[in-house]
Formats: C-alpha cells, structure tokens, sequence
C-alpha cells in the first residue's frame, strides 16, 4: 500500500506546498491591523515567543503524524486509537465550512483583477446620480471605494434577514475560482506539487516590488514609524498574548488536517522536523515583511487624506475671509484659525461647523483588518498612485495566489481522507471524487453571492471554525502524547527518520503547547458566553458611514434604522427582539455600554 501511494516528486514540492497553504491572507490583512493595535514592533515580542511555545511544536506534531501513518485525517487518528477517528472527521467537516465561504475572497479577487484593466479605476472617482446632475448620493456619503466595494460588488441588503438574489457577476466568479481549484487538484499531488511553485513563490515577488513603489510613495515613513514605535505598555495586556497565539494558531492551518495530508506523501525518511521549522519561520517573517508593505502604502493613504484635508480647510478659510492665496499654510494654519477666532468671533462661528479636524494621527489610527483592509483600503491607496492600473492588477493577482494556495490545501484536507477511503475510491475515480468536492462547495457558496452574502461570510468567518479547531489540536496532542504514548511516538520517529526527539519537542507537545490551548478555549468560549450574541457588520445605503463608527451604534431590529452613522453592529437574537429603539446618539452610547444593547 505504502508503496502504491502517490508521493511528492522532491521534498521541495512539499515544502513549497506547505508554505502555500500556510502564508495566505490572514499574513497581509491580520496581522498588520493586530500590530496596530496592540503595541507596534512591541507585538513582536508575544508573537515570537507563541511561535517557540506552540506554532513550530504543534506543526511539527501534526507532520510528524501524516509522514508516520502515511494517510489522510480519518485514517491517521484512527490508526492512533480506533476511537479517534472523529477527530479527523472534525477536521474534514471544519475544512470543507472553510471551503465554503473562503473561495468567495477568490471570487472577489477575481471580479477586482477584471476591473483592473478599465481607465480611470471604477473605484476611483463615483458614478453620476440618475440625472446626471451629479454624483451618487450614496456614494458621496462614503467614498469611492467603499461605494464600489458594498454597491458595485457586493450589492449589499440593509440586513442579514434580506438575503435578496444572487448577484450574477460574483456567482461567475466563484464558479471561476472554484473551476481554477479543481484544475490544480485535477491529479492529485502530480498537479498540485507543480501549482505550488507559483502560489508559493509569486506572491513573494509581487510583495518585494510593492516594497520598492511603497517605501517610495509620499508618507510612507509615517506608517513604518507608526508600526515600529513600540508601546511596551501593551506587553502587559493579556489580549496581546491571546491574539499573538491565535494568530500563529491559524496563519499555520493547524486542526484542518491539510498539513497531515501534505505530510502523508512524503518518504518516510523525509526530515520532517527540518521542514517545520523552516515553515514556521518562513510563516512568521512574512506576516512581518507584510506589514512592512502595508504601512508603508497606509502611511501614504493617510498622508494623502491628512493633506487632503488641510487643503481643504485652507481653501475654506481663504475663500470666507478673503486671505491672499498663499497666505495660509499646513504650519501656520492653527495660529491664523487662533487669530480668525478672535477677530472674526461672529463670521468663524458660522465656518466652524465646515471645518473638518485634522489629524495624521486619527488617520494612522484607523484599525482596518479582513476585507476592508483588502477591499477598500489598498484600493484607496491604489487609485491615487501613479499608473494605477499596473498596481492594481500586481495587487489582486497576489491576492489570488494567496487565496489559491490556501483553498489547495484546504481542499486536500478534503480529498485524502476521500481517496484513501476504499469504499468510495473503488466506485469513482480521483478526478470524480475532486470534482464533486468542488461542485458541491460551489453550489453551497453562492449563499455568499446573495445581497446578503457577505453578512453570512462575516458571521461563518467569526464563528465557523474557531472553537473546533481549538479543541481538535488539544485532542490530537493528547492523543500523541497520552494515548498512543509520547515514548512510542518518539521511537517511531527515530525509526522513519533516524534522528532522537529532543527535550524541548517532548516538553512542549506533552505539557506546554495543550496548556496554552486550554487557555485560548476557555478565552473565547467565555467570551461567546458574555457576548451572549452572534454579530455581523451592517451597512446603511441612506448614512454611508464609515467602518470606525461601528462600535458607537446599535440597530433597531424593528425598522432597520439607525440613530447615526452607516456601518453598524448587529446581533442576531434567538429569542425576543430587544432594541435600544430611536434613541438619540447620546443614549444609544450610554445604552451599549451599560447593557450591551439588551434594552427593552
């Protein structure tokens, strides 16, 4: 049988498809925002130290079992205990509600890369109202980019409850990605292992080409300085170590049974330990070299918005007091607002309410992850760049090797356990069993493409996997460690590879990294509990408010209205509706602190 077993064609292959799966998105639109949030270059510290404690430990432990059982999820656990086999129907059950709702960031890749090639960018500039008398309103509320992200896009409904049609131009373009999968996966590690190649190693290049333009663009330094400023208070915030952890967590694909997949085609004497290592590392230090990439070009957004928005504030005051062009500038700009103020008491009361306040620091403040960073920040970034087009199409070509390595693994989660099967590979061959693996998730995503998809997108992304994955690792380290026996597992290893476990390996897989993972599952399912809700996103087509307002409003169930602004907060009730009601801002702030928004 082992000999019967497709392999990778080198070790390289393997390596490459590990690096694939592993470096995605969550390396460019994660981890920059978490290093915004929590303390700059000082975030490194927790972050590398989860990465020594669990990420480098439970990949190794997770290879190590693929390369020692040489089959897919199910077969490998229940070769472990005939009793564990659920652990790898979990992991297959987990991977294919990944599946669903991942291909869809492809989908809208794709539908970006398209637009790429128009002259202006469509999101650059709004569309013209049904007079042509001016531009959208809606899209004046908001800006460009947020109109074509949650309009042209995704033709968003006001809520989850208004699923509304599919929208034909993202459901073709998930039909697209999904096609794309299935033609990588077509033969199995025969085509996968050639793929590989280019999802791992493009992304690479397209990353260091948009260092050289960023590190280029005016204000970039502002980002980077931003980013690298340590704020070692956060060192001591708990929160900082629980999102390190989480983030190496699930940027290595760790519980989805993707890498014991990859792993069960190697030989047997592959020096898998060697190969985790470098991995996680590689891993790690390109969620750091993307960040570089991505302050330096939000730097240069908020620069841009920053400056934007002192010249307008110029031209205000130069326009209502009559001052000589060229009077007021960015350094002298507070002093003469000083004078005016009280001088002209009466007239600059009248203007102050025009006046927008200023600040580069509120714009490097901005918290953006996920889709907004990827949607609508780089594509604010993008269209104020020279040539546009030509980063556009770099940037959304990227996204997709990104999205495409990770669905190759997810996917192969899916397969192996499939194929391995004897009952299921006897009645339909390997190109079948992909095939229908893929139509089926096809078919299920175009929930994702309804008006309301991208609330379902939000609400399977928060909540689909987190808690299972948790306890699927937990479970399999305690399934090594204590059931199989950590000394019977360490023989095996000095059998396939020739090389002993060392104490650090057996001191984190038997005691430290299950620790830790008990930690991060009483966290986030306490957290659920005191939530009490599941919560998406919503936006509002009469406000176009913007995505930092969320946390300062609630919905009113009943009418769908809001007391301000356009993104808000929803959640999703089994019971009665409670609604804070109409109330005014004031009371709708006072009502979510105190009570969460479970007011009569």
């Amino acid at each position: 049988m082992e000999k019967a077993r497709p392999q990778w064609g080198n070790p390289l292959q393997f390596v490459f498809a590990c690096i694939s799966y592993a470096v995605g998105l969550g390396n460019v639109w994660r981890f920059p925002y978490l290093c915004q949030m929590y303390g700059g270059g000082s975030f490194l510290v927790p972050y590398l130290v989860m990465l020594i404690v669990e990420g480098m430990p439970l990949l190794y432990l997770e290879l190590a079992v693929g390369q020692r059982m040489r089959q897919g999820s199910i077969g490998a656990w229940r070769a472990i205990s005939p009793y564990l086999g659920g652990v790898g129907v979990a992991s297959v059950v987990v991977s294919f509600f990944l599946s669903m709702y991942y291909n869809v960031i492809n989908a809208w890749g794709f539908w970006y890369l398209f637009h790429s090639f128009q002259d202006p960018l469509p999101w650059s500039v709004c569309p013209l109202n049904g007079n042509h008398t001016g531009y959208d309103e809606e899209c004046e509320k908001a800006s460009s980019t947020q109109y074509f992200w949650y309009r042209k896009t995704l033709n968003i409904s006001p809520s989850i409850q208004e699923n509304g049609s599919v929208q034909w131009e993202p459901a073709l373009c998930l039909t697209l990605a999904w096609l794309m999968v299935y033609l990588c996966i077509l033969r199995g590690t025969e085509s996968t292992g050639k793929v590989v190649y280019f999802t791992a190693s493009l992304p690479y290049c397209v990353l260091i080409i948009y260092l050289i333009r960023g590190l280029t663009l005016h204000g970039a330094t502002n980002g980077l300085v931003y980013m690298f400023t340590p704020k070692i208070e956060q060192l001591a915030n708990p929160k900082a170590w629980i999102n390190a952890a989480t983030q190496i967590f699930f940027s290595l694909g760790l519980g989805f049974g993707s890498l014991i997949a990859f792993a069960s085609y190697n030989e047997p004497s592959n020096n898998c330990q060697k190969h985790a290592i470098i991995v996680s590392l590689v891993n790690s230090s390109t969620s750091i070299f993307a960040s570089i990439v991505t302050f330096s070009i939000y730097g240069f957004k908020a620069t841009f918005n920053y400056e934007n928005c002192l010249n307008k504030v110029i031209l205000l005051l130069t326009n209502s007091f009559d001052l000589e062009d060229g009077f007021l500038t960015a350094s002298n700009l507070e002093e003469v607002k000083g004078y005016l103020a009280s001088t002209y008491p009466g007239k600059y009361g009248e203007v102050l309410p025009h006046i927008k306040n200023c600040s580069l620091e509120s714009e490097l403040d901005t918290a953006v992850q996920g889709t907004g960073l990827a949607f609508i920040v780089y594509t604010e970034a993008i269209k104020n760049m020279e040539v546009s087009q030509l980063w556009s199409v770099l940037y959304f070509f990227m996204l997709l090797l990104l999205g495409m390595g990770s669905m190759l693994g997810n996917t192969a989660a899916i397969l192996t356990p499939l194929t391995d099967s004897k009952v299921i590979s006897s009645h339909l061959p390997k190109e079948a069993i992909s095939g229908l693996v893929c139509l089926i998730n096809c078919t299920i995503g175009m929930v994702f493409t309804l008006e309301a998809g991208s609330y379902w997108f939000d609400v399977f992304n928060d909540y689909a996997a987190t808690l299972s994955l948790l306890f699927i690792v937990l479970v399999e380290a305690i399934a090594v460690c204590y059931v199989y026996g950590l000394k019977r597992f360490e023989g095996d290893l000095q059998a396939m590879t020739g090389r002993t476990l060392n104490w650090y390996w057996k001191a984190m897989w038997a005691c430290v990294s299950p620790l830790l993972i008990i930690g991060l599952f009483v966290f986030y399912l306490s957290d659920y509990i005191v939530t009490g809700t599941l919560q998406y996103q919503a936006w509002d087509a009469s406000q176009a408010g913007k995505k930092s307002d969320i946390s300062s409003h609630t919905l009113d169930n009943n009418n769908g209205s809001m007391a301000n602004g356009g993104l808000w907060k929803v959640s999703i009730y089994t019971g009665n509706i409670y609604t804070c009601g109409s109330a005014l801002r004031h009371q709708v702030r006072k009502c979510v602190v105190r009570i969460n928004c479970h007011c009569k």
